[in-house]
């Protein structure tokens, strides 16, 4: 490979990458010189990782003298010219004033930059600047969000900085258990701080099965940890009981895949002993069937006993089991007690549950003050369900001003959380303009995002979007496709889309039997359109036998609903004999309640009605009426 870099020297990326070979020592003798000047050449050229290399060599004296000014120069080209890792460093220059007079508000942006484009190390120093203020105002909520989304993907230094963020609650309620889960995952991925941090502050008895643990004067491990916490608690040490669990819970140092039974018989060893937090998670085995088989009362004996010690998760729990009639009868007033207790000490799931109570009256007064009141304490502390709930509140005005902008923002925060329904609703805003410029690109992006997670309104509108072009080239297969998505989870407008499409062949072939399924399954549900259309069906002999007393009775359900086409066609019915008795009387009102609804059609067989006198008293002056109203509709 050298020596093909040697001979084709006429492309950048290849200086570049020669450079490379000299500057690692991989294959050639060291030879810091040359590194430096392939990646000056390179550089040169306006090559971004190049500029960030030679940036690299300013920086370290690497091949050239120490010189800070001209790293941050190359630094900045490279940013400029879509380097992520320059456009971190040059926020790093900014951030701590190398070379450069310090520019917090620069070095956030250049952090976030880079975080945007996928820098994982920018994201971690964007969260330390919303964390302390740096650049940008305040947000502790945001940096909790980059930290957990970082230590989810096994970042030692994010694992450690959520530990933090549970332990003093910074951007979240305090969780000391939480925070001692974090430290941990954070311990076992090689953070000597978090290390540091257990022993300090959880005052953790390092005996042999925490040193084989942490490392702590051992080398490391968890096979060996796992074995000794296994031999103390067979001895019945309740600490020893506790890491077991996690190691079963999690596979650590088991030597085989997580165990959620042995878990279950530790959790209920621990709960039997009086632990809160053991007897609550017990419940939770109960109820999902992990580790044993699932069993609602069982579960609820435990949530109950759990809640009777105190423990909000517990009461949350139990809020929702009396709630929803889960292993108890259902019984809103005692989920409200126990939503209440649970919100009284904190807990942030109760907070939008206790106002949803308050919305609908469920388990107490209806208060929509209340509500709002509850909806936003849980949104000020980031939780995503109130957020969307309180972007309801300023939508429709409920316990508060109406106010379309507000509920916007909130939408937003909320699907910035990926919340399914504010996904939806965000790309409503969009759509209709509310509380926001009307763009429809970002409503097909928003209805999109929402559709991938499975939400049959979005993948509903998702099929008008492509149905009508709105946001998106007009595509009717596409609109088919996902019309057809909601459609299998039962959503009523979806199965009157795909009737429609399969009875003029938009998106599919033309095929009117399936046309006449979809229609009766929308029907069945009550969609007064669906019904209609079925009345045609039957009545035109569409993918289906003709029968005219059918299409009658479909006709009649939809009317009934206030459908103005039905109404008409009903009164049809009744004027001609159509799977009924003529009854003049029936047709003209019918008749009369489309032509009030400003059909030209109703309006013209009205003024016929009053004309000849049939169904009605004949009268001149409303014949002429509703013929010169007819005339008016075109």
């Amino acid at each position: 490979l050298i020596k093909w870099l040697l001979k084709n020297q006429d492309k950048t990326q290849h200086i570049w990458f020669l450079g490379l070979f000299y500057y690692y020592n991989i294959g050639v003798e060291e030879n810091v010189v040359k590194a430096f000047e392939l990646f000056s050449k390179a550089a040169d050229d306006n090559y971004p990782i190049a500029q960030v290399y030679l940036a690299k060599c300013y920086y370290d004296g690497y091949g050239t003298k120490f010189n800070l000014s001209l790293a941050f120069y190359w630094y900045q080209k490279s940013a400029e010219n879509g380097s992520v890792v320059g456009q971190f460093y040059l926020g790093n220059f900014y951030e701590f004033g190398i070379a450069i007079v310090e520019n917090e508000n620069k070095s956030f942006c250049w952090y976030d930059t880079a975080a945007k484009n996928g820098n994982n190390t920018a994201k971690l120093y964007l969260a330390h600047c919303y964390r302390l203020g740096k650049g940008v105002e305040k947000d502790e909520v945001i940096a909790f969000k980059y930290y957990k989304s970082l230590a989810k993907q096994e970042n030692a230094d994010a694992q450690l900085q959520v530990g933090n963020c549970f332990y003093y609650g910074i951007g979240t309620k305090i969780d000391k258990i939480q925070a001692k889960c974090w430290y941990e995952k954070a311990t076992n991925n090689g953070n000597i701080i978090a290390k540091n941090i257990l022993k300090k502050y959880y005052k953790v008895k390092f005996n042999l099965g925490g040193c084989y643990q942490l490392g702590d004067g051992v080398r490391k491990d968890l096979r060996k940890s796992f074995e000794l916490y296994k031999k103390s608690a067979e001895q019945g040490y309740i600490n020893a009981q506790s890491q077991l669990i996690y190691c079963y819970g999690y596979g650590f140092g088991t030597g085989i895949d997580i165990n959620k039974t042995k878990a279950f018989e530790l959790y209920k060893m621990a709960a039997e002993e009086g632990s809160s937090f053991a007897q609550n998670s017990l419940g939770l085995l109960y109820e999902y069937g992990e580790g044993t088989e699932m069993n609602l009362k069982i579960a609820f004996y435990w949530y109950n006993k759990a809640a009777e010690n105190g423990n909000k998760l517990a009461q949350y729990n139990l809020g929702v089991f009396y709630e929803n009639g889960r292993g108890v009868e259902k019984n809103d007033a005692k989920a409200f007690e126990y939503y209440q207790k649970s919100a009284d000490q904190g807990y942030l799931n109760a907070l939008p549950r206790l106002g949803y109570c308050y919305e609908y009256g469920e388990g107490t007064d209806k208060k929509l003050e209340k509500a709002f009141y509850w909806y936003n304490t849980a949104s000020k502390d980031g939780n995503k369900v109130a957020q969307y709930n309180l972007g309801n509140c300023y939508k429709n005005g409920r316990g508060v001003e109406k106010n379309e902008a507000k509920a916007f923002e909130y939408y937003q925060k909320s699907a910035d959380q990926e919340y399914l329904d504010a996904l939806l609703q965000l790309g409503y805003c969009y759509e209709f303009g509310q509380g926001t410029e009307k763009n429809l690109k970002r409503a097909f992006y928003w209805y999109n995002k929402a559709a991938k997670d499975g939400n049959k309104i979005a993948q509903y509108n998702l099929g008008n979007c492509y149905k009508n072009g709105r946001g998106v080239e007009k595509n009717e297969a596409k609109a088919f496709e996902y019309y057809k998505e909601s459609a299998d989870q039962e959503y009523l407008n979806a199965l009157l889309q795909l009737g429609y499409c399969y009875e003029y062949g938009k998106g599919t072939e033309k095929n009117l039997e399936k046309a006449f399924d979809w229609y009766n399954k929308a029907a069945r549900n009550g969609n007064k359109t669906a019904q209609y259309n079925l009345g045609n069906c039957y009545k035109n002999g569409r993918g289906v036998e003709k029968n005219e007393a059918k299409a009658f009775e479909y006709y009649k359900e939809s009317a009934d609903q206030g459908y103005l086409n039905a109404q008409l066609r009903l009164g049809n019915c009744y004027k001609k004999g159509v799977g009924t008795e003529v009854d003049k009387t029936k047709a003209f009102e019918l008749y009369k309640l489309a032509a009030e609804k400003g059909n030209g059609f109703a309006q013209n067989r009205l003024g016929s009605l009053y004309q000849y006198g049939k169904g009605t008293e004949k009268c001149l002056e409303k014949a002429f009426y509703w013929y010169n109203k007819a005339a008016e509709s075109g």
